[in-house]
């Protein structure tokens, strides 16, 4: 069953975006009158978009849809950047919304068998709002034991923002942290009334004070991958080069894999990890298991 939402996300980001800017920036003058929240007024952002101040008010209680016209004025004004453009027009895209509970995702079968023959390769698969859904062995020695941890709370984000020894193995904690919250925001705007997401929001927004500033922000990274650092307790410092792989089947699941350059100490570190771990014919995990 489908309902009529209203666009909350879209309102908060607007709010933020205007808040980072001054007159100057967009060539209104100063005024010289002290101002009592920082960044434009509504009614500076109206009058540049090209519409009333009751209007753009409506926008940023979540209580009216956006022409499409509407929009790229916004963008144009607010000095959006090409993900942030994008964003904007997958919030104010959210009117319509599933009110039930999502069915729980399994990994794809096609996947599975990928996991089963990477033996010598670090690989787990994401899914929506980045839960856990599989991982090999080598996955579980280099970042996690994640058979230790209910299903339920298998989730990349959560792992990066609640576990101190997730914090301390990732050396690159905070570029790593923002691209995990970037992802939930594009996840929010594809599905605004996901209630998996909100609860998994609250309880990030209580629990990081970092989560909770970044949540509020208007930096949209998008999901990289590339070169990242670890400070691995067993192995020592590796530096991995990930990338993520969309399944054909599923474009909401990702075969997300590290490598390293052969001869080098982190190739070197992956393969005592894959021989300090090896079991005779070992599956891959997955979080029904």
């Amino acid at each position: 069953m489908y309902t009529k939402v209203r666009f909350p996300e879209l309102g908060e980001f607007l709010k933020v975006c205007r808040a980072q800017l001054s007159p100057r920036t967009v060539g209104l003058p100063e005024s010289g009158t002290p101002r009592r929240v920082p960044g434009l007024r509504r009614e500076e952002v109206a009058h540049l978009v090209g519409i009333s101040t009751h209007a753009y008010a409506r926008l940023e209680q979540g209580r009216a849809p956006v022409p499409r016209t509407v929009l790229a004025a916004l963008a144009d004004v607010l000095h959006l950047d090409d993900a942030q453009r994008d964003h904007l027009f997958e919030l104010a895209a959210g009117g319509e919304c599933e009110s039930r509970r999502r069915p729980v995702q399994k990994v794809h079968p096609q996947l599975r068998r990928i996991l089963d023959e990477l033996t010598a390769t670090p690989a787990l698969v994401l899914g929506r709002r980045l839960d856990i859904l599989a991982w090999n062995p080598l996955a579980a020695a280099l970042l996690t034991d994640f058979d230790t941890m209910p299903a339920r709370k298998r989730n990349f984000a959560r792992l990066m923002f609640t576990d101190p020894a997730f914090r301390e193995l990732c050396l690159d904690w905070r570029t790593n942290a923002r691209t995990c919250v970037a992802h939930l925001r594009m996840e929010a705007a594809r599905h605004p009334g996901d209630p998996g997401l909100t609860a998994l929001v609250g309880e990030l927004s209580v629990t990081d004070a970092d989560f909770r500033q970044w949540w509020a922000g208007r930096q949209m990274p998008g999901w990289r991958m590339g070169t990242k650092r670890l400070r691995h307790p067993i192995v020592g410092d590796l530096t991995l080069d990930w990338d993520s792989l969309t399944c054909t089947a599923d474009p909401t699941q990702k075969l997300v894999v590290a490598t390293a350059d052969p001869g080098t100490p982190s190739h070197d570190g992956l393969l005592f990890l894959a021989s300090w771990t090896a079991e005779p014919d070992q599956p891959a995990q997955d979080a029904a298991a």
